[in-house]
C-alpha cells in the first residue's frame, strides 16, 4: 500500500474515528484503526465492537492495499506534523510495519493484519429517513443530560427514539430519564419513519453523533433495524448496536393535572439557583422554593457552612407552596429552555413538577422533588 494524503484532511478524519477506540483494550486489534486505500480514496475505520465509525477521504493512491495501526498513536503523529504537509503512508505486505513520511519526518508503526479486524455487520436496515443536522443536534442536546449513568438499569443508559403522537400529528420523539428527571422532545415525523421500532440509542453513540455534527445545514440519514442504527453524515458512517432492553412506560410519570403555574424569567431563575446553591452540600444539593402570590424565595441551608436566600418577582397566583429540588438538576433543566421564559407546573411538595418553555416547542421536562 502506498498513498499520499493532505495532513488537514487526514487529521480531521482521524479525529472523528479515533475517539471510538478505547484507551485500554484486552483485544489488541481493537486499539487499531483500519486503513484502506483504493480508487483515489482512503478509508479509515475504528470500532469498540458496539460502535463502528468509517470515514472516507480523497487521496492519491499509488498502490492499493490495507493495514491496521494503533489509532491513538497514529492520530498523535499526524496532529504533530507541520500544517500543510503532504503525508505519505506506505506499508509492505511482508513486513508488519507502516511507514509515515512528511517532509523530513519519518515514523514506522507496528501493524496487525487487516483480516483480524472485526466487522460490525449491520444486516438489513428496515427503516430509513433523513433529518437536518440541526434537528438531530436539538434532539440530542435537549435530552442527553437526563440519560442515566447507572449501569444496573442499563435500559436507561440511552435515548429512547420512537414514533409517537396521533395519526394527524405524528412525531419522532426522543426521551431520556434517570428516574430523577425526564426530558422529552418531539419533531415532526420524517418521511420513512412510519412504523419504526422504538429503539434505545446508547449514551456513547449519542455523544459521538453529537460531536460529528459540524455543519448544521447538512442532512443526516438515519437507518435502523431491531438491533442496529446507522447515521450517515457526508463521508462519515457511524453504525451502532442498540440497547437490548425495554424502555419503561415514561408516560406514567408525566404529570397531567398540576394546577399551580409558576411563570418565571429563565435567566433570572438560573442565576438565582446558581448563586444560592453555592452554599449547598455536595451530597444534598437541595434548594427550597417557597412560593407565594407574585413571589418566589429560594433558600439553601447547610448545617456545615451557612445559609443563603434570594427573592424573585414571578407570576404565581395559586396557594402558597414549599417544595425542594436538587439544584444541579434544576440548573440542567433551566439550561434546556430555549426561550426567555420558563413555566413550572406544580402540584404539591411530593409530586413531580413539569417544566416547559413558555413558547413550548415540543419539549417538556419532568423533575422529581426532594425533601427539604
Amino acid at each position: 500500500m502506498k498513498v499520499t494524503v493532505e495532513r488537514a484532511q487526514l487529521l480531521k478524519s482521524l479525529s472523528h474515528v479515533h475517539r471510538v477506540v478505547e484507551r485500554r483494550n484486552t483485544i489488541p486489534i481493537l486499539g487499531n484503526v483500519l486503513i484502506r486505500a483504493e480508487n483515489a480514496r482512503l478509508s479509515l475505520k475504528a470500532t469498540d465492537l458496539d460502535l463502528e465509525v468509517t470515514e472516507t477521504l480523497a487521496a492519491e493512491v499509488g498502490t492499493a492495499g490495507s493495514t491496521t495501526v494503533p489509532a491513538h498513536m497514529f492520530y498523535d503523529i499526524v496532529r504533530k506534523l507541520p500544517d500543510g504537509s503532504q503525508i505519505v503512508l506506505e506499508a509492505d505486505g511482508d513486513r508488519s510495519v507502516m511507514a509515515i513520511r512528511a517532509g523530513r519526518s519519518r515514523f514506522t508503526l507496528q501493524t496487525l493484519p487487516e483480516n483480524d479486524f472485526p466487522d460490525l455487520a449491520a444486516g438489513e436496515m428496515t427503516h430509513s429517513f433523513a433529518l437536518p443536522a440541526s434537528d438531530v443536534k436539538r434532539l440530542i442536546d435537549r435530552t442527553q443530560f437526563a440519560i442515566s449513568t447507572e449501569e444496573t438499569r442499563y435500559y436507561l443508559n440511552g435515548i429512547y427514539l420512537h414514533a409517537a403522537g396521533t395519526a394527524t400529528a405524528a412525531t419522532l420523539r426522543a426521551v431520556a430519564t434517570d428516574g430523577h428527571r425526564l426530558a422529552q422532545i418531539d419533531l415532526k415525523l420524517p418521511k420513512g419513519a412510519d412504523g419504526m421500532p422504538g429503539v434505545i440509542v446508547p449514551r456513547k453513540t449519542v455523544g459521538e453523533v453529537q460531536r460529528l455534527i459540524e455543519d448544521l445545514e447538512a442532512e443526516i440519514t438515519i437507518e435502523l433495524s431491531q438491533g442496529k442504527i446507522r447515521f450517515t453524515l457526508g463521508n462519515v458512517v457511524l453504525t451502532s448496536k442498540l440497547i437490548d432492553g425495554t424502555f419503561p412506560d415514561y408516560g406514567r410519570v408525566i404529570p397531567q393535572n398540576n394546577d399551580k403555574e409558576l411563570v418565571i424569567d429563565k435567566k433570572d431563575f438560573e442565576n438565582a439557583v446558581d448563586r444560592v446553591s453555592t452554599i449547598s452540600s455536595e451530597r444534598g444539593r437541595a434548594v427550597k422554593l417557597a412560593l407565594s402570590a407574585g413571589k418566589l424565595v429560594l433558600s439553601v441551608t447547610n448545617p456545615d457552612s451557612g445559609s443563603a436566600t434570594e427573592e424573585l418577582e414571578v407570576e404565581y397566583a395559586s396557594d402558597a407552596l414549599d417544595i425542594g429540588f436538587n439544584s444541579r438538576y434544576l440548573l440542567d433543566i433551566a439550561a434546556q429552555i430555549e426561550g426567555d421564559v420558563a413555566v413550572l407546573r406544580l402540584a404539591d411538595p411530593g409530586s413531580p413538577t413539569l417544566v416547559q418553555d413558555k413558547d413550548a416547542k415540543g419539549a417538556l421536562y419532568v423533575l422529581m422533588p426532594m425533601r427539604v
